[in-house]
């Protein structure tokens, strides 16, 4: 049992560790892969507290490329993730499963799994305390996206933001 325990906690850290590193890739799932920072127009600097971002509105134009700057001035880890509606509640759903550990990880090896680029997402995980960093390029379909943290209950407490142009 102990044995069980522990190989299913290293696995699920291993997991994490790894998708946290995937989804920190500049341009990752944003339709700019290889995006540099030459490439940047802007950079817009966002704050992530326990269950909230600042700000809650994002003003872009499609076609630009922006250096989101993520400081997590929370106790609690959070991610920054941009996607349409639909996605982020796959992406949630996702997340909420592995928390409760109803999440089949034999479906990995069978490209069943979850996949964020196939979702046409982008996003960066944060720890207390630190400052994520994500290169994206706006879609032309940028006004049917938004940004969310879906660990399960920060998206349900408030913590989601949308983008104007």
């Amino acid at each position: 049992m102990r044995y069980t325990l522990l190989t299913t906690s290293l696995f699920a850290l291993s997991l994490s560790l790894i998708t946290g590193a995937a989804l920190a890739a500049p341009g990752h799932g944003g339709g700019g892969n290889n995006l540099t920072e030459a490439d940047v127009d802007r950079t817009i600097s966002l704050e992530a507290g326990d269950m909230w971002f600042d700000p809650e509105e994002l003003e872009l134009a499609a076609g630009e490329v922006v250096r989101f700057e993520i400081t997590n001035t929370g106790n609690l880890e959070h991610e920054f993730v941009i996607g349409s509606k639909e996605a982020q509640e796959e992406h949630r759903q996702m997340m909420l499963d592995m928390a409760n550990g109803d999440h089949d990880m034999s479906n990995m090896a069978h490209g069943e799994s979850h996949d964020m680029a196939n979702m046409s997402m982008a996003g960066v995980t944060i720890a207390p305390g630190e400052t994520g960093t994500l290169l994206w390029s706006v879609p032309d379909n940028a006004n049917q996206l938004e940004y969310a943290c879906n660990i399960p209950g920060h998206y349900e407490s408030g913590m989601y933001g949308n983008f104007s142009f």
